[in-house]
């Protein structure tokens, strides 16, 4: 079995001067991190690794995750970085199968996107949401439309 941990970064300024990609966290954003984090630790479910956009928000996102999860800290994928939904299903069945539970941190729409091809379930997908879902394969590059089942849905409520 697979699982896949899906995680939208958290909220970043919309301030003036800054990229897109260079977008920093806001306050607000870092403690939404440590807070979903903290309720993935209480649960239990804590990925072997994470996965993350290498855009600041979504990178600082998945430092908060792996520094409250006792993980490594995060590798970087250049294609999930505004990626379409077929680029995300691309990076999923890319994933190393030595591993069978990874947490992937993204954005939308894209994540939404991909949260509905694997599950076919349309979820509102908030800053800082993460959602579980389990798959009955062996191998990532199994994991294809509709295949997944989502187990575990939460987002910081403000």
């Amino acid at each position: 079995m697979k699982k896949l941990l899906l995680i939208r970064h958290a909220k970043a300024t919309h301030e003036g001067g800054f990229e897109d990609f260079e977008r920093p966290l806001v306050e607000h954003g870092l403690h939404d991190a440590a807070l979903m984090a903290a309720r993935l630790k209480e649960r239990g479910d804590i990925p072997e690794i994470l996965v993350s956009s290498p855009a600041l928000r979504t990178l600082a996102t998945a430092n908060v995750f792996s520094e409250h999860l006792g993980l490594v800290h995060a590798q970087t994928n250049q294609n999930i970085y505004e990626a379409s939904q077929q680029a995300l299903v691309q990076v999923v069945n890319g994933l190393p199968d030595e591993y069978d539970y990874i947490g992937l941190v993204g954005h939308n729409p894209g994540i939404s996107q991909l949260l509905y091809y694997l599950t076919d379930q349309p979820y509102d997908v908030p800053t800082c949401a993460v959602m579980l879902i389990n798959f009955e394969v062996d191998s990532w590059a199994e994991i294809s439309y509709n295949s997944g089942r989502l187990v575990y849905y939460d987002y910081p409520k403000n």
